[in-house]
């Protein structure tokens, strides 16, 4: 591993150990060189996941929008910050472990919701009504009546 600091290519391993949620490998690492110490990440290179647009575009996935998509979705409920982030994570891997290369966003859309439903309804109903489109006060409704059947 290159030294971040004297940039020479020799650096030994004095440390290791998995992250807290067990999906990376922390290295703790001193230069051969310089004698500077360093922190490296170890982590699969997962293939490029794609999600296909309504409107039949693609785009790379991107788990910081999904994040930031229940962030606003959520304000002012009771779910927390780590709440939602476990919720992202969860959806991603749900969707990763299909072993698809493409993902709609309907398929998307649709685990959230089933996820968000099960944590809190407000913030399911507001999710919903950006996601499906709400046109009136009628489509609010019915899903509303939908959730009250559940």
């Amino acid at each position: 591993m290159k030294c971040p600091y004297c940039d020479k290519p020799d650096s030994k391993v004095l440390d290791s150990r998995l992250t807290e949620d067990g999906s990376c490998v922390r290295r703790r690492r001193e230069c051969s060189q310089c004698g500077e110490r360093f922190t490296t990440y170890e982590r699969v290179d997962q293939a490029p996941l794609v999600v296909i647009k309504k409107d039949g575009r693609r785009q790379p996935f991107d788990s910081l929008k999904l994040f930031n998509g229940l962030l606003r979705a959520c304000e002012k409920t009771q779910l927390t910050r780590e709440n939602l982030t476990e919720l992202a994570q969860n959806v991603e891997k749900e969707i990763r472990d299909k072993r698809e290369r493409e993902v709609t966003t309907l398929e998307i859309g649709e685990l959230v919701m089933t996820k968000l439903k099960d944590l809190d309804r407000v913030a399911y109903l507001r999710f919903a009504s950006v996601y499906r489109e709400f046109k009136d006060l009628y489509n609010f409704q019915e899903e509303l009546e939908r959730l009250q059947e559940d």
